[in-house]
C-alpha cells in the first residue's frame, strides 16, 4: 500500500517512460507561441514559476527530454481544464517538482506536504499528475479556506473535522466540492464513494481509500478525465481499472454532481486569479 499521499506502481519490464506512448487530445500548444518546439524542464519552470524542479541523477538525457515534453503538455492541459493561469498550477510559485529522484519503493508518485513537493518516479507514475496535484492544492488551500485545526493539514480533512470556515465566495464553492464528494446528495449521510472506499479499507485491513484527502483526490481525477481535453499522462484509470470497478472512483449521478462542483469552483477561481494578475 502506498503512503497516504502516494500512488502504487509496479511497471512491467521495459516500460520506461521514453518507450511508452500516451494519448492526448486537446488544444494545440503549437498554435499559441508559448510552447517551445522541444520543451525542457527549464521551460516548465519559467512558464509556471515552480519553486524548484529537480531531476534524479539516473535519468538519462533522452528520458529527461521525453519527460519534459510530456510534463509540459500535461500541465498546459490541466491549466486549460481548470480555466486558470499558470500561477494556479504552481500554487503561486510554492510548489516544487521532482522527477526520478528519491520517492518510495513501489510508489508511482507522491506529494510531500512538509516540502510542498510533487514527485513522479522515473519509470512509473504516468497518469498520476492530476491526483498528486490535487493533494498539493488541497494542502495549499487549507489555511486559506479554514481556521487552523489540529491534525488537519488538508482542506478536505479540515472540512470533515468541521473546522471554522473563512468567509469568501470561493471558499463556499470549495466547501460544496468537499460535501459533494464526502456526503450523499442530501448531505445527511456518507456518500456511496465513501462507503465503497471504507469497505475496501476493511477488506485490506488499512485506512487509506476512505481518507478524505484520498477521496477528494480520486474525485478530482475523475473530473479531469471526464473533461473534453484528454491526456493520459495527466490522468488515466478512473473508468476501467480494478479500482474503478470496485467503486473507488465516483460513479453515475454522484460523479456528475462532483464534476459540476469542481467545474464551478475552478472556473470562478481561475477568473479571480486572472483578475488579480491584471491589477
Amino acid at each position: 500500500m502506498a503512503s497516504p499521499h502516494g500512488r502504487d506502481a509496479q511497471p512491467p519490464a521495459g516500460s520506461g517512460l521514453i518507450h511508452r506512448r500516451f494519448h492526448r487530445r486537446g488544444p494545440s500548444q503549437e498554435a499559441g507561441s508559448e510552447r517551445p518546439a522541444a520543451p525542457s524542464f527549464l521551460d516548465i519552470r519559467r512558464r509556471f514559476a515552480f519553486r524548484a524542479i529537480s531531476i534524479g541523477r539516473w535519468v538519462t538525457e533522452p528520458e529527461k527530454q521525453r519527460a519534459a515534453g510530456l510534463f509540459y503538455d500535461a500541465l498546459c492541459d490541466l491549466m486549460a481544464i481548470l480555466k486558470g493561469p499558470e500561477a494556479l498550477i504552481s500554487l503561486r510559485g510554492s510548489l516544487a517538482l521532482q522527477y526520478g529522484q528519491g520517492g518510495q519503493r513501489g510508489v508511482a508518485a507522491h506529494y510531500e506536504p512538509a516540502t510542498h513537493t510533487f514527485a513522479l518516479a522515473k519509470n512509473a507514475g504516468p497518469g498520476s499528475i492530476a491526483h498528486e496535484w490535487f493533494h498539493a492544492f488541497d494542502h495549499y488551500i487549507c489555511d486559506k479556506a479554514f481556521a487552523p485545526t489540529p491534525g488537519a493539514s488538508f482542506g478536505s480533512k479540515a472540512w470533515l473535522a468541521n473546522a471554522a470556515a473563512l468567509r469568501h465566495p470561493l471558499n463556499e464553492r470549495l466547501r460544496i466540492c468537499y460535501q459533494t464528494v464526502l456526503l450523499n446528495e442530501t448531505g445527511t449521510a456518507p456518500s456511496e464513494l465513501f462507503e465503497r472506499s471504507a469497505d475496501q479499507d476493511k477488506r485490506l485491513g488499512t485506512v487509506y481509500y476512505a481518507l478524505p484527502e484520498e477521496l477528494c483526490a480520486r474525485a478530482f481525477e475523475a473530473f479531469v478525465q471526464d473533461a473534453p481535453i484528454k491526456n493520459s499522462f495527466l490522468v488515466m484509470g478512473t473508468l476501467k481499472t480494478d479500482e474503478a470497478r470496485l467503486g473507488l472512483y465516483p460513479q453515475g449521478a454522484q460523479r456528475e454532481r462532483i464534476n459540476a462542483a469542481f467545474r464551478d469552483y475552478f472556473t470562478h477561481l481561475g477568473q479571480a486569479l486572472y483578475r488579480s494578475a491584471e491589477v
